[in-house]
């Protein structure tokens, strides 16, 4: 999982840097789960805009991921690593000794023809999911829950992972991709290993055109606007817009926006660093 540079033969090829997709060994996604994928625009229900800088982009086809890795009683073969559109990591077909087909996020390192498993009592291997309460202390796992059997909610993003240090009592303490560090039950479940596609982030897109076929707008700043539209707007000249703030007016800069009533706040040692 490596990234490719381009001659500057085009302005877009001067800054390209994409991935060179060696690890992809299907092209065509398994039709059964494919569901359609509606874009909003930014649109609420009303019509009316309510996310700005979002429109346009290619047409995608939503893959259905198994967060919850909740078939025990069966192990299950590796057929295909998948490119998919809607996600940063690599997705891996799986299917099931019953014949039942599956998506699932790809660890990286994972082989087609790899047989993987889930449940209790599973070795704690690449790509096997099982409670915290059975995973060795030490052991880097993504695709982790936050509540038991609610699937998989933290470390899900490329190259991202997630590390056991410890349990005290009916909590695994973890150390997330933050740098934060809360407790979880022991009973919710993580799959041992790491993302794939851990180079995502050496990725360059190298001409606007590319960010607009995934359907991001022209952001324009706050201090170049109007005062009517922005509170960093107005002024003469190049003005630098006073405190730096939100078009809504909350701070932008150390102002903290966590509500201190937070029931997770209990589970949290250690915030992320800054």
């Amino acid at each position: 999982m490596a990234v490719r540079k381009f001659k500057p033969v085009t302005p877009g090829t001067r800054n390209k840097v994409i991935s060179t997709f060696e690890e992809i060994t299907c092209t065509t996604p398994e039709k059964s789960l494919l569901e359609p994928l509606k874009n909003s625009g930014g649109r609420n229900n009303q019509g009316k805009m309510t996310v700005r800088y979002i429109g346009g982009g290619h047409k995608r086809m939503y893959r259905v991921i198994d967060f919850l890795r909740n078939k025990d009683n069966y192990t299950a073969t590796v057929k295909t690593i998948e490119y998919d559109p809607n996600r940063s990591a690599r997705i891996a077909l799986v299917l099931y000794a019953d014949g039942e087909k599956r998506y699932i996020i790809a660890p990286n390192g994972i082989k087609v023809g790899q047989v993987i498993a889930s449940g209790s009592g599973v070795a704690p291997e690449i790509g096997n999911t099982l409670p915290l309460s059975e995973i060795p202390l030490g052991t880097l796992v993504h695709n982790i829950e936050l509540r038991p059997g609610c699937g998989a909610a933290m470390a899900r993003s490329a190259g991202t992972y997630a590390q056991l240090t410890a349990r005290e009592g009916g909590h695994a303490i973890l150390r997330l991709p933050s740098g934060e560090t809360r407790m979880v039950l022991v009973t919710c479940r993580a799959t041992v290993g790491t993302v794939s596609n851990p180079d995502h982030n050496l990725e360059s897109h190298g001409k606007a055109g590319r960010r607009r076929w995934l359907g991001r707008r022209p952001r324009n700043r706050g201090v170049v606007m109007n005062p009517v539209d922005h509170p960093m707007g107005g002024g003469e000249g190049r003005a630098s817009g006073g405190h730096p703030r939100s078009r809504k007016g909350l701070p932008a800069k150390g102002y903290k926006t966590r509500n201190p009533k937070k029931t997770s706040n209990s589970f949290i040692i250690e915030r992320r660093k800054k």
